[in-house]
């Protein structure tokens, strides 16, 4: 199992109000050697098993994609969340997100194994009774039996809680009529077993688990989708569907809860996921860059395809820097749980449901820096990359999608600030005494000056608290405001988000690389040290923006100008030479290949 070097509890949110110190966060150059050898099983499986079968499963080859996953089951892909007590494998976080990280190389086989792996079967092993959980976990790890997650509906999407789809118990307490439409059902085509969202009596909102079969239940037509073409979405319909009632899950009137859990997993996995593209997406980008000729030489050598790689590589060693952090602390909570045991989900879905800020970050971060990978990928590739014949077109329309399931990115922004006022409010997690502190603090008069940019990362890490603190006084700003209104003034709410997003990026990446300076030394480190200088520098930058922005609509006159005035003075730094940065690391990602940091 992973763990990282301190047994200190860490709150979800807290990074907003504490220092961490880089033996606190787990990086993926800690891997096991165990956790290197599900990588490489997990990504030969995809290159040998299921990419060579793309353009089938493009084409919806009939039996094809479930025939895949169960053939995936074999070598414990689809039991790796499950516990052994019910024939899974019992994996920690960090093995099951390098799982959804190799499983990317395929879009279309990600999305439908996400669906069954993650918010098709954790559902049941969160929430399921004990016969529930013999009765069908074991089928779900086995890959004998494979399900799907039936929440949105043709009204009811990111608004889950308007879903119209009703139970109604039967006279004899025997069943549950269920009627109804689901929409966007990944996995609905070739399901077995299908975790339906419906309100009992039409107002108790409930989850249910379904059996294909059941009489009055049916599957509607494929849709026909811009992208993840190779997954199958259908509709699904209930027409008096006669449910046993022993398959409610969890209780009547708790649905909600079943759903928020099981979406914290898919967030996070789909941050995982979106990390392994971006990473297919360089190795595809620099592969013809270096191939590809003009002017009389590879078009790798020029400095705007150059600045392009870099920045590809930069971002994606950011979420892949957050992504394992999180996982690392989902770990440090579940430490002395045995992952092998029966009550093993009881105890990761508390430690993901204290992490569902970071995990809302990671889905939001994960998808938009896989959007401008895969951009950039097709604009590398020219016209080449505008046609169906080369990777980067699909890429492209695969990787849209990430942005809109799982919750919106909008929606998750609100989720972000929402939660952590939540919190607050609630005595959790102390913002408002860490806020009054900074605008004390600002108000006394001037800050000593930022140390100079070098070849260390001290000015790094005085960027990254003084984002903090930016937060903490713009927040403070808008609640004094806004009061009890503030998340109905969404375009306000959705900046925080964005500072909270960058800071927990920058300071992702700033203590992964100063462990590696640790370990490596500053030679050993040199890329990694030359990408967190530039995306620190680029995050302060949107900080100081969205912290304007959140000011400008909270105060006006002299008392904004003082806010703005205070805010310069905060967040003031010295340029870093970004281009030649950039050189240094797009050199690295020439030099291998592939994504090298």
């Amino acid at each position: 199992m992973a763990t990282v070097a301190t047994e200190k509890r860490i709150r979800g949110g807290s990074f907003l109000v504490e220092d961490r110190a880089p033996g606190e966060v787990f990086i993926p150059e800690e891997f096991t050697d165990e956790q290197r050898q599900i990588a490489q099983t997990t990504e030969e499986f995809v290159l040998h098993e299921v990419v060579p079968q793309a353009e089938e499963l493009e084409h919806k080859k009939e039996g094809l994609m479930a025939a895949l996953l169960r053939k995936a089951a074999e070598i414990g892909l689809l039991g790796a969340d499950i516990p052994e007590a019910y024939g899974g494998l019992g994996l920690d976080k960090v093995s099951t997100t390098v799982i959804a990280e190799k499983v990317a190389r395929y879009a279309s086989f990600a999305v439908s194994h996400g669906a069954h792996h993650g918010i098709g079967t954790l559902p049941i092993a969160y929430f399921g009774t004990e016969e529930q959980k013999k009765k069908y976990l074991p089928k779900l790890a086995s890959g004998e039996i494979l399900s799907c997650y039936c929440l949105s509906e043709p009204e009811a999407g990111s608004d889950a809680l308007a879903a119209k789809a009703r139970a109604d118990l039967t006279p004899d307490g025997k069943h549950y009529v269920l009627n109804g439409q689901k929409m966007w059902i990944t996995n609905g085509g070739f399901a077995d077993l299908f975790v339906v969202f419906a309100k009992v009596g039409g107002e108790k909102f409930s989850c249910f688990i379904v059996e294909k079969g059941t009489p009055g239940f049916s599957v509607g037509p494929e849709e026909k989708k811009m992208g993840i073409k190779g997954s199958s979405t259908t509709p699904i319909f209930f027409d008096n569907a006669k449910i046993p009632a022993e398959n409610l899950l969890h209780e009547i009137g708790r649905g909600h809860i079943v759903a928020f859990n099981i979406l914290n997993v898919g967030r996070f996995k789909l941050a995982a996921y979106c990390m392994g593209g971006c990473k297919n997406c360089l190795e595809g980008a620099i592969r013809y860059a270096q191939e590809r000729k003009a002017f009389g030489k590879a078009i790798a050598e020029f400095g705007l395809i150059q600045q392009k790689l870099a920045e590809m590589a930069i971002r994606t060693y950011a979420g892949e820097s957050m992504i394992y952090r999180t996982a690392g602390m989902i770990d440090a909570a579940l430490h002395g749980v045995n992952l092998s045991a029966a009550d093993a989900p009881q105890h990761a879905m508390k430690a993901l449901e204290e992490f569902a800020v970071e995990c809302s970050i990671n889905k939001v971060c994960g998808s938009e820096i896989l959007d401008y990978v895969v951009d950039e990928f097709v604009q590398i590739l020219g016209g080449y990359g505008y046609h169906q014949d080369y990777p980067a077109e699909r890429a492209y329309r695969d990787a849209r999608i990430n942005r809109i399931f799982e919750g919106t990115n909008e929606i998750n922004r609100l989720l972000i600030t929402g939660m952590l006022f939540k919190r607050a409010t609630k005595g959790e997690l102390p913002l408002m005494a860490a806020g009054k502190k900074v605008a004390d603090e600002l108000m006394s008069g001037p800050a000593a000056s930022a140390p100079v940019a070098g070849d260390g990362l001290a000015a790094e890490a005085v960027g990254v608290a003084a984002s903090k603190k930016a937060f903490l006084f713009a927040a403070g700003v808008a609640v004094q405001r806004y009061m009890d209104k503030l998340a109905d003034e969404q375009e306000i709410a959705a900046a925080l988000s964005d500072i909270v997003m960058d800071i927990y990026a920058m300071e992702s990446v700033l203590l992964r690389t100063e462990k590696l300076r640790e370990r490596k030394g500053a030679d050993g480190a040199a890329v990694q040290v030359a990408a967190t200088r530039v995306f620190v520098a680029d995050g302060l930058d949107r900080v100081e923006k969205q912290a304007r922005t959140v000011l400008a609509a909270s105060a006006s006159g002299d008392t904004l100008r003082t806010q703005l005035a205070l805010l310069r003075r905060l967040l003031k730094r010295e340029p870093v030479n970004d281009v030649a940065l950039r050189r240094q690391v797009a050199r690295a990602c020439l030099d291998a290949r592939r994504y090298p940091l």
